[in-house]
C-alpha cells in the first residue's frame, strides 16, 4: 500500500515516521524548506515508548506529485485545510482513500465535497506531539493511540487493508465501527476543553480553584446536548471520564489553544467551537458555548489588526 502523509508535522512525523519504521511504504508531502531539513537530519522522533532517527525519509513536494497513492493521511491544522487540499489533490485517484485525523466534522464535509463522500474516512487519535527547534517530533505523553473506520461503520476490504498496514507498528491503532460516534465524543470534550481554558485563560486546576467547576460542567453539557440532536449522545461512561477530566482539582490539562492564544498564534476556534456552535442551531441557546466562542473570535480580530498594524508600520 502506497501512503503519503501530508506533512511531516508533529503528528504527521509521528505516525508517518512509525509507519516507515516499520518498513511500510510512506511518503511524505513537504514544502521544500521542510524537505531540505529531513534530508540533512533525518526525521528524528523522541518517545517515551522508544526513539527513532529514519535518515533521508522519502518526501516530495506538491510539484512533483504524478500518480494516485492508496492513502492519504492527513493531520493538518483546520485553518490550512483548503491549502492542504490543494496540494495532495494530484495525489487522489479512483480508488484513493483520505484518512483525516483533525478534530470536529467540518473538514469531513469540505473533504467530501472536493473528493467524493466516499473517499474520505471517519479518524481520530489521541496523541501530544510538537516540533522542537531542530525539527525533531518530541512525543508528550503516554499515549499513542489512532482509531478509524468507513463512517457507516462497515468493515470493507480497504479499512481492513489499512489495519493491515497499521498493525505491528509503534503505536496503537484500532479499526473501529462507530467512528462517528468516537469522533462526536471527542469533539464534545475538545470544545469544552477550548471552550473554558481560552474563556478563562488557565488550566483546569486554576479554574477549580476559582469555584469555575458549575461553569465547567455547564459547556460540556451543551456542547454534549449538540452531540446528541445530531443521533451521538456521549455514552454515560465517557460522559462520566469527560467531566472528570474537566473538574479534577489537582490537573494542569489545559487546551492547545490556549496555547496558541498565548502566543500570539492562529486558532481553531471556527473549526471546533464555532462549527460545534452552528450545528446547535437556533432551538435553544447555548450561553457558556457562544460566550467562549465570543471571545475566541474576539482575540482573532486583535490578533489580525495587530499583525496588519505591525505590517504597515
Amino acid at each position: 500500500m502506497r501512503i503519503l502523509v501530508v506533512g511531516a508535522g508533529a503528528i504527521g512525523g509521528y505516525f508517518g515516521g512509525r509507519l516507515l519504521e516499520a518498513g511500510r511504504d510512506v511518503a511524505f508531502l513537504v514544502r521544500p524548506r521542510r524537505a531540505a531539513q529531513l534530508a540533512k537530519t533525518g526525521l528524528v522522533i523522541k518517545s517515551p515508548f522508544g526513539d527513532a532517527t529514519l535518515p533521508s525519509p522519502p518526501t516530495v513536494t506538491a510539484d512533483a506529485l504524478r500518480a494516485p497513492f492508496d492513502l492519504i493521511l492527513l493531520s493538518c491544522k483546520s485553518y490550512d485545510l483548503e491549502s492542504a487540499a490543494d496540494s495532495f489533490a494530484p495525489a487522489v485517484g479512483d480508488d484513493t482513500a483520505i484518512l483525516p485525523l483533525l478534530n470536529g466534522m467540518r473538514h469531513i464535509d469540505l473533504l467530501g465535497d472536493r473528493f467524493g463522500r466516499s473517499a474520505v474516512l471517519g479518524g481520530q487519535c489521541v496523541i501530544s506531539t510538537t516540533l522542537d527547534a531542530e525539527g525533531r517530533v518530541l512525543h508528550l505523553i503516554d499515549a499513542h493511540n489512532l482509531s478509524f473506520g468507513e463512517r457507516d461503520g462497515t468493515a470493507s476490504a480497504r479499512a481492513q487493508a489499512i489495519a493491515a498496514e497499521f498493525s505491528g507498528t509503534r503505536f496503537e491503532s484500532r479499526l473501529s465501527q462507530n467512528i462517528m460516534q468516537e469522533m462526536w465524543e471527542k469533539w464534545v470534550v475538545i470544545s469544552a476543553m477550548a471552550g473554558i481554558s481560552c474563556l478563562m485563560r488557565a488550566m483546569v486546576c486554576d479554574i477549580v480553584a476559582a469555584g469555575g467547576e458549575a461553569l465547567t460542567v455547564a459547556l460540556l453539557d451543551e456542547c454534549a446536548a449538540i452531540a446528541t440532536a445530531h443521533g451521538f449522545k456521549p455514552g454515560a461512561a465517557v460522559y462520566a471520564r469527560q467531566r472528570a477530566m474537566l473538574t479534577a482539582p489537582s490537573s494542569t490539562l489545559a487546551a492547545s489553544m490556549l496555547r496558541d492564544m498565548e502566543r500570539g498564534a492562529p486558532t481553531e476556534a471556527d473549526h471546533i467551537v464555532g462549527d460545534l456552535l452552528q450545528r446547535g442551531g437556533t432551538a435553544r441557546d447555548y450561553p457558556v458555548l457562544r460566550t467562549a466562542y465570543t471571545h475566541m473570535r474576539a482575540y482573532e480580530a486583535r490578533r489580525k489588526r495587530e499583525n496588519a498594524a505591525t505590517k504597515s508600520a
